[in-house]
């Protein structure tokens, strides 16, 4: 469990010189901003498309192939837009709250979604993040909705505990009747650089009836196994 002693006395409970009531206006309109967003953004990239297709009959003429040096440029930007709209639809998942039905999600895929959409995070804190991820580990939950937000902040702590170029290892297998999520970091520090994030997160988990143990490096979620 947390450390609350440790983590009040050895870090700020609030970025300095930010109020913690603007904080959570500030972020609490993410999500609506986010789905505006996704609208928005997928109007033009459904617009691209249709004309990259008319394009493409066009340049057909009448051999009714696209000559290959134009194909491949064409191709190229069809990748490119469904590349967008890819990432687009991952940040969504794991930002934007949708309330689940009771039920279980895969775990494994759900990790391994939040790592790409953190890839950037990961990047500039130069980590060195190790997978052990068991493919098909499915957990049950009471709120499906919230598997991504306990997996992004597992990470995010840890994340946030690492000192640049550090090692985290990010660990999902079944154990007995237990699906597990471990992400494990080097600091041996027990105390919490984002005391609130952990807060919630613990709170979060007792809500869902998931066990959580928070110990210095470590961040294990165990979830009843599918």
């Amino acid at each position: 469990m947390i450390n609350s002693t440790a983590a009040s006395s050895s870090a700020p409970s609030v970025r300095e010189g930010v109020d913690p009531v603007v904080d959570a206006a500030r972020y609490g309109a993410v999500p609506s901003l986010m789905d505006s967003l996704l609208h928005d953004v997928r109007n033009p990239l459904n617009a691209l498309s249709i004309h990259l297709e008319v394009l493409s009959e066009k340049l057909k003429g009448d051999t009714g192939q696209v000559p290959p040096s134009q194909e491949k440029n064409l191709k190229a930007m069809r990748d490119q837009i469904q590349r967008v709209d890819g990432i687009l639809r991952r940040f969504a998942e794991f930002i934007v709250h949708r309330p689940g039905a009771p039920g279980d999600a895969d775990l494994s895929e759900a990790v391994t979604r939040a790592l790409d959409v953190l890839a950037h995070e990961s990047r500039k804190r130069r980590l060195q993040v190790r997978q052990a991820i068991s493919t098909g580990v499915r957990a049950r939950l009471s709120d499906t909705g919230e598997l991504g937000f306990l997996v992004v902040q597992a990470l995010m702590r840890a994340y946030g505990r690492s000192e640049q170029g550090a090692d985290v290892l990010v660990a999902v297998h079944a154990e007995e009747s237990r699906a597990v999520l471990e992400v494990v970091d080097s600091s041996t520090s027990p105390a919490e650089t984002a005391p609130e994030a952990a807060a919630a997160l613990e709170l979060r988990c007792a809500q869902l009836g998931v066990e959580l143990h928070l110990r210095a490096g470590m961040c294990r979620l165990s979830f009843p196994l599918v």
